[in-house]
């Protein structure tokens, strides 16, 4: 994707397998900078090469991952430290405010409205068929697969390899989780030298974002190894080309975590102010905590089919700047869409992305 969120991080990649190596590469040739040269962003520092911390864990790798020594240690000495990355992967200053209406903006706009319509036509039947097994309705996959790369228009311009060596062994040292982040991305270089010897492709060859998500969906390297599907049945997964693998893996990454098939996302919240206890209802933040009677004892009022709901429930507060801030009650499959990417921005983004696009194709 981008740099849209600051850490998705649960994430994704890859046990089956892409397309061979020649596919793959002829392709993100057309998908990357149509100039053939690498965009700012992207343009290398160093080279690994001479770092003998990292040719140590190159010789770890191997060993754990039963992979070839030789091949490994090439593979990292030509990945390159990007400076713009470890730029990118900081949190925002201090202070700068959130704006659910800004950040939805950026989201729900007639172009990615258009692309979503154009993309649920040509792959009607397979989001039919991906609901009908999972339960995952086809206009939140739709949602995610629209906020995380328009389908496919914008899947990264950084060489992967590039970036999570970056972070696997540079990563920003005032991060407040500095340590822990590094470790995150060691583990999905890992990952990731493992799938494209696994599946025989160059691991220079693949362009992702800047956290080294891929393909259409974004998948990081360990849930391509967990979630990603041959959903077209071509005996191979491509997350790259086949809208058909991208749809069965977003479905089976949300059932994975759990989708509840009919659940509502969310339901509009009101509040009594006589009862409000507004610290209460903040403190779990979008973890589904509350029954019905204790989200209502607290304070907050449903109304209409809310008020039949049988699971927990959380608050859901979305800034919005100087203005008051916005908010919902979400449910089990508000909070399973944030295991996607830990944000309840990115969570409503999703879920009103796919009701826009679905509102014109079921026209």
């Amino acid at each position: 994707m981008t740099s849209k969120f600051l850490f998705i991080l649960t994430l994704l990649m890859a046990s089956c397998a892409l397309s061979t190596a020649a596919q793959a590469t002829k392709s993100l040739k057309k998908k990357t900078v149509a100039t053939g040269h690498a965009p700012l962003s992207a343009r290398p520092g160093p080279a690994y090469a001479e770092r003998e911390d990292v040719m140590r864990a190159a010789d770890d790798i191997a060993a754990r991952r039963d992979l070839d020594l030789e091949w490994v240690r090439q593979a990292i000495a030509q990945a390159r430290y990007l400076p713009q990355v470890a730029k990118l992967i900081q949190p925002p200053p201090v202070g700068t405010a959130k704006n659910w209406r800004v950040y939805r903006s950026r989201f729900i706009d007639p172009i990615r409205i258009k692309a979503g319509v154009k993309f649920w036509q040509e792959n009607r039947e397979t989001l039919a068929r991906a609901e009908a097994e999972t339960g995952v309705p086809a206009e939140i996959i739709v949602g995610i697969i629209g906020v995380e790369t328009i389908y496919g228009q914008q899947m990264g311009s950084f060489r992967v390899l590039d970036a999570l060596a970056t972070l696997a062994f540079d990563f920003p040292a005032k991060h407040p989780r500095a340590r822990e982040r590094s470790e995150f991305f060691k583990a999905e270089l890992e990952q990731f030298l493992s799938l494209t010897q696994r599946i025989n492709i160059d691991p220079l060859a693949l362009r992702g974002s800047f956290a080294g998500a891929m393909g259409m969906p974004q998948f990081m390297p360990s849930s391509w190894v967990r979630y990603a599907i041959d959903f077209d049945g071509d005996g191979k997964v491509d997350l790259f080309n086949s809208p058909a693998d991208v749809i069965g893996s977003v479905a089976h990454y949300l059932q994975a975590f759990n989708w509840q098939p009919g659940m509502p996302t969310h339901y509009p919240v009101g509040f009594d102010a006589q009862k409000l206890d507004l610290d209460a209802l903040l403190a779990p933040d979008i973890l589904p905590t509350f029954s019905l009677a204790s989200f209502v004892a607290k304070g907050a009022v449903l109304e209409g089919v809310a008020l039949q709901h049988k699971g927990p429930l959380a608050l859901v507060e979305l800034q919005n700047g100087d203005a008051p801030p916005s908010y919902v009650a979400g449910t089990e499959n508000f909070y399973v869409i944030t295991r996607y990417n830990w944000s309840s921005y990115y969570a409503l983004a999703v879920i009103e992305l796919g009701r826009e696009v679905a509102s014109i194709v079921n026209k």
